[in-house]
């Protein structure tokens, strides 16, 4: 094979590595400037039974910046800012997963972040404007962002020769649990010691500054790339010349009744419940249950997601080195890396809710959790290159539609069952959480497939005549 250094498949890892974490950053931010943002007595902080816990105060008293602008919001209303961000991005994902195989995902994947960034940017004068604007703009970020990862996995069914899929997809993905990694403290500290709106604004300029770096980098196909060696172009084109179809139309019929799909739309949708509701409401579990304050919070809550990041990045390289040197099957892969990356995350999240006031360990545990799930990139998330490469975008749009739902419903139905706020509350939530999550790997593990399927392939058609 090609070295991998310096070479344009590796820069274009790279590059989406940065923009995914720059597409996190600008999507958690908010739940994070979110506690400033509200009047402490709007929200639960003041009820009495979440005081089963010792407050953790720590004892840095630096004079807090208190200009930003606060707003009385209720849990109610804090749940539908956080839940409109996924009305939007749940509308673009098929559609961008079509429009990636029609123009190409560079310019789709560019124009998605940069969407993103500028709404982030307008955010805080939405919030002055009222609840409705800060809603229609969360929606709107939700449109810019849903096309993006459609985007990338078309551009990935034309640059990732398969035994290196798993590294260079995993590298690229990762950005986005090191974006979550980075942006919870800093935006912790950035409302610390600055005030929330510029939260919004850093992030919205630095994710402007990668639109312009991709746009002049980065090129579709490996054929229309300027500066790529003779040698790299000839061997991912060599690589992928059996598993790409050149038919035009998209076969929709065969696509929704493949089962492998359909398994991975069930492994997608009950990982994302886990994944969403840690990731909107571990800051307020911090709070309300453990009682930290928000600066030890920031980087409390982005613990786990600095595991998950590590996770991906070792476990994309595991899962080539399987299926090249020892020979394993790429479903068997698939498989065994999506069994470890959801029921481990399911033990650990139920043993958190177990555990008292012992808020190291329950650190301990959430983050084991997080960090196990990453396995799952390698497993059911980039199933879909394997068995369509050539429909990968549109694959993943579909999946992704279903595993939005969670981002929508997850928050919502774990904050009316947290009126009180009680441990045995939370209990239910996390029960919830690990039951959907086993589910979903028993059934991947029964249905899912590594090969190429008939219909992704362009001799189907003449067959069926």
């Amino acid at each position: 094979s090609v070295p991998a250094c310096c070479s344009a498949r590796y820069n274009l890892a790279l590059l989406a590595f940065f923009g995914f974490f720059l597409l996190y950053a600008l999507r958690v931010n908010l739940s994070v400037a979110l506690v400033d943002m509200v009047e402490p007595n709007t929200s639960l902080a003041k009820n009495t039974t979440s005081n089963v816990c010792p407050e953790h105060s720590s004892t840095i008293n630096v004079p807090r910046n208190t200009t930003g602008e606060k707003y009385s919001w209720d849990a109610d209303t804090q749940g539908w800012i956080l839940g409109s961000f996924f009305y939007g991005y749940i509308i673009t994902q098929i559609p961008g997963g079509y429009l990636a195989s029609k123009i190409g995902g560079k310019l789709l994947l560019g124009f998605g972040i940069f969407g993103t960034s500028v709404f982030t940017l307008l955010t805080p004068l939405a919030a002055n404007l009222g609840v409705g604007y800060l809603i229609a703009v969360r929606a709107l970020e939700g449109l810019g962002e849903g096309v993006t990862f459609p985007a990338m996995h078309s551009m990935w069914s034309s640059w990732a020769p398969p035994l290196e899929r798993s590294k260079l997809l995993s590298i690229s993905y990762a950005g986005a649990q090191l974006g979550t990694v980075v942006s919870l403290p800093l935006s912790g500290l950035i409302c610390y010691y600055m005030n929330w709106v510029y939260v919004f604004y850093i992030f919205g300029a630095l994710g402007v500054l990668w639109f312009f770096f991709w746009m002049w980098l980065v090129s579709d196909t490996p054929e229309t790339h300027r500066s790529i060696s003779h040698a790299e172009r000839e061997y991912i084109l060599s690589s992928l010349k059996d598993q790409l179809s050149t038919q035009k139309s998209v076969p929709w019929r065969p696509i929704l009744e493949s089962l492998p799909l359909w398994a991975i739309v069930v492994a997608h949708f009950s990982y994302n419940w886990t994944f969403y509701t840690l990731l909107t409401l571990l800051p307020t579990y911090m709070k309300e249950i453990l009682r930290f304050d928000a600066q030890e919070n920031g980087f409390l809550s982005a613990l786990p997601y600095f595991g998950c990041w590590l996770c991906i990045i070792l476990s994309g390289q595991i899962a080539d080195y399987l299926r090249e040197k020892q020979n394993l099957s790429t479903v068997c892969v698939r498989k065994c890396f999506t069994l470890i990356g959801m029921i481990g995350p399911a033990v650990f999240l139920v043993a958190a809710g177990f555990i008292g006031c012992n808020y190291a360990l329950a650190v301990a545990f959430v983050t084991i959790s997080t960090t196990l799930g990453g396995f799952c990139t390698s497993g059911y998330s980039i199933n879909h290159l394997d068995i369509a490469p050539s429909y990968a975008g549109i694959l993943l749009g579909i999946t992704n539609s279903f595993a939005t739902i969670p981002g929508m419903v997850g928050p919502v139905i774990a904050k009316n069952l947290t009126h009180n706020n009680t441990v045995g509350e939370w209990q239910t939530v996390f029960y919830i959480a690990a039951s959907i999550n086993l589910f979903g790997a028993i059934f991947f593990a029964l249905f899912a497939s590594g090969e190429v399927q008939d219909w992704a392939v362009s001799g189907y058609h003449l067959h069926r005549n």
